[in-house]
């Protein structure tokens, strides 16, 4: 297996659960930035966007400060306000409802498949009504959601109730990822895609996001919404004509946030989609072996790759039965980490948090899959720069203490 070589290695005596990769090619785009006359708002963003956009299938894409930042401007183009409800997944980071809650809407959680660990259809179904205004479906550690299932039933909704609902994939999990062949990120199910480029998912600008769309109207939204409101665009201004070609002129027609992403960051794109197949490539390797190593080993189950789609890969999230190992999670992660293993929990169910408890009256009872999900998940490393011997240790250690628990 080809191993993903990388500057600036971090600590080799310990393998994290994910990290970045960088190389030379990397540090140099960035460096010539550096030298360049801008270090923002210039031609790196516009160039970032358009091999993201093109990558992925669709007409636009606007990169902002986060995925975080791309869910929220997402929700603000879609119109959720207050009295909307916003339906997504419980098992996810805080980000995926938060989105909503920024926008003064509910967040609702519907359960999850317990196989793919994906917004389960037949409980979206249970959940959409008059209030629903948006659905963002999850594409969790990478594998994508049934789009199309997901998409028929809020379109039937919608005609139902009347009004439009927005779907906006959660696809900060799932650049690279395929759904029936064509990437994630086409938008070809939904009006928006929003993605993360944090440290430890594919492509990384430090932090930064973005959202797709094929809607040029959602698009003019976006672009907005991520520079405070503002327009040099004639056709929009609404001011004294005789101002208007005056270099100097801009209008604010919204109100919107200071969401841009550096043009520093984005040299760190362009040069870091060019690696994204041979990234995926590679940590389709890693989960092959892990998937051989763990197939007869008890208490511990795979992640299950659903036949509609190719997955990325973000995580690798493994569940084992704790319970029947006679050992608890905690310190199962605490002995790993003792022989230089990392692991990670992905993630506690969002209405278990005390915020959605106490603001929302989140019940986790109402998702039983996600809560059955929860007490058996864990994440071992899944990165490009894994060395073969650091998947070998990794495989060793966990079956391990597999043998051990079973003492």
């Amino acid at each position: 297996m080809e191993t993903i070589k990388v500057k600036y290695p971090l600590d080799q005596d310990f393998i994290p659960y994910g990290r970045q990769c960088l190389d030379e090619d990397d540090l140099a785009a960035v460096t010539a930035v550096l030298k360049s006359p801008y270090l923002t708002q210039g031609a790196k963003v516009a160039e970032f966007e358009s091999k993201l956009a093109t990558h992925c299938g669709a007409a636009r894409a606007v990169a902002v400060s986060n995925g975080t930042a791309a869910l929220h401007l997402a929700c603000l183009a879609a119109g959720v306000g207050p009295d909307d409800e916003v339906i997504t997944s419980p098992i996810t980071f805080v980000a995926s409802a938060n989105c909503a809650a920024y926008c003064g809407a509910r967040p609702v959680f519907a359960d999850i498949d317990p196989e793919s660990f994906n917004l389960s259809p037949e409980s979206l179904a249970a959940k959409l009504n008059q209030n629903t205004k948006a659905v963002i479906p999850v594409h969790f550690a990478g594998q994508s959601c049934d789009m199309a299932a997901l998409r028929k039933l809020v379109d039937a909704a919608a005609k139902r109730f009347g009004h439009k609902i927005f779907v906006i994939e959660d696809a900060c999990h799932a650049l690279g990822s395929t759904y029936h062949g064509s990437q994630v990120g086409s938008c070809e199910f939904s009006d928006m895609a929003a993605m993360s480029f944090h440290p430890v998912k594919h492509v990384t600008t430090g932090e930064g996001g973005a959202i797709l769309t094929n809607d040029p109207g959602l698009a003019k939204s976006l672009d907005l919404g991520r520079s405070h409101g503002i327009t040099k665009d004639d056709s929009d201004f609404q001011g004294d004509p005789a101002d208007f070609d005056g270099p100097w002129y801009y209008e604010q027609i919204a109100l919107g946030f200071n969401y841009r992403i550096t043009d520093i960051q984005c040299a760190l794109g362009c040069s870091q989609l060019d690696k994204l197949g041979r990234f995926v490539k590679r940590r389709r390797e890693i989960v092959d072996a892990y998937n051989s190593a763990f197939a007869n080993a008890p208490f511990v189950a795979a992640p299950l790759e659903e036949p509609c789609g190719c997955s990325n890969f973000h995580l690798y999230v493994a569940r084992f039965d704790f319970a029947k190992l006679g050992v608890r999670r905690a310190d199962f992660m605490a002995k790993l980490r003792a022989q230089g293993v990392g692991s990670q929990v992905h993630y506690i169910p969002v209405p278990a948090q005390p915020y959605y408890r106490d603001t929302f009256g989140s019940d986790p009872a109402d998702c039983p899959n996600a809560l059955a999900y929860y007490r058996q998940c864990l994440s071992l490393p899944l990165y490009p720069a894994m060395t073969d011997a650091d998947v070998a240790k990794v495989v060793k250690t966990v079956l391990a203490e597999l043998k051990q628990g079973r003492r």
